[in-house]
C-alpha cells in the first residue's frame, strides 16, 4: 500500500486520481467521479484496492459539497475547483463506501492488518454518515395518541 495516512487522499492511487481530475476538462470531472463510484458500488467480484482507494477519494469530494460535509483539505486532493456535483452521486457514494468497508474489499482487508485500522474505519463511517445520517433513537412518547 502506497499509503501514508488514513485520509481520503493519503495514498498514491487517490493522489493520482486527484491529479487526473485536475488535468481533465471541467465537464469531464463529474463523469470521472461517477465512473469511479459506480465501479466500486457494483464490483464484479471483489473490490480491488485501487478501485476502493479512488472510490473513497471520490466520495470525499461528494461529501465536501454536502451541506453537512467538510471541505477536502489535503495537499494531495484536487487543486482545481469542482462544479456542483449532482445530488444523485450521494447515494452512489454511500453504496461505494459500503463496498469499500465490506468483506469483499481488498482495501478493508489490508487495513484490518494495520495499526490504524479503527481510525480508517472511523473515516469511512464519517464520510458515509454525512451522506446517509444514522437515524437517531426515538425518545419515548410523552403521551399516547
Amino acid at each position: 500500500m502506497g499509503t501514508w495516512d488514513i485520509g481520503s487522499f493519503d495514498n498514491d492511487t487517490a493522489a493520482d486520481f486527484a491529479d487526473d481530475l485536475d488535468e481533465a476538462a471541467a465537464e469531464e470531472r463529474e463523469p470521472m467521479i461517477r465512473r469511479v463510484l459506480k465501479r466500486a458500488a457494483n464490483p464484479a467480484d471483489c473490490l480491488d484496492t485501487p478501485d476502493a482507494e479512488r472510490a473513497v477519494a471520490a466520495a470525499a469530494l461528494v461529501v465536501a459539497q454536502h451541506p453537512a460535509g467538510e471541505p477536502t483539505c489535503s495537499t494531495y486532493g484536487p487543486s482545481e475547483p469542482l462544479a456542483e456535483l449532482p445530488a444523485d452521486l450521494r447515494t452512489l457514494a454511500v453504496d461505494a463506501l459500503d463496498q469499500v468497508a465490506s468483506e469483499l474489499s481488498e482495501l478493508a482487508e489490508q487495513w484490518a492488518e494495520a495499526a490504524n485500522y479503527l481510525k480508517w474505519c472511523q473515516n469511512i463511517t464519517r464520510l458515509r454518515d454525512v451522506l446517509d445520517p444514522p437515524i437517531p433513537p426515538q425518545e419515548e412518547a410523552l403521551f399516547d395518541i
